[in-house]
């Protein structure tokens, strides 16, 4: 009977472990693509502004989609380009976004990224951030106007 509580208690801490590292590895692996998108849309936008052209800029993204797709799969398609652009746009501080990123999934923050007032943005980052809201109930939330 002991040996089955010790073990129930092994058990029980080892699954915490895992569990509680698994929680790490999955922020981690969020936060590094997450900043990989801000990264790319930086680079586009950059690209995009030094030649001053909208139809230029319009023929790079549907270039580089192509290639970037053609190469690592459906993942980069021109709306996913456009919201890397649209990400780094509205959070151009470097710094913020890598805070950001560690809190929030790209999912909450594709969704805040289209809030057109700042002050909604930043109200809703706060929300997230202290109610720990899943993006379902998130997206609930802004649906719903609570702002």
């Amino acid at each position: 009977m002991k040996k089955e509580i010790e073990n129930t208690q092994l058990f029980g801490s080892i699954r915490q472990l895992i569990e509680e590292n698994r929680q790490q590895v999955a922020v981690a692996v969020n936060a590094t693509i997450t900043a990989l998108y801000w990264q790319v849309g930086k680079k586009i936008n950059q690209e995009i502004l030094q030649n001053n052209r909208a139809e230029y800029g319009k023929q790079i993204v549907a270039a580089l989609s192509q290639q970037l797709t053609k190469e690592y799969g459906k993942g980069w398609g021109e709306k996913q380009l456009r919201h890397c652009m649209r990400f780094a746009e509205v959070f151009p501080d470097e710094q913020i976004v890598y805070t950001l990123c560690r809190q929030l999934s790209w999912s909450h923050l594709r969704l805040i990224m289209f809030l057109d007032d700042p002050l909604k943005r930043e109200f809703y980052i706060e929300m997230c951030k202290l109610e720990k809201w899943s993006f379902r109930t998130f997206r609930d939330r802004v649906n719903s106007m609570l702002y």
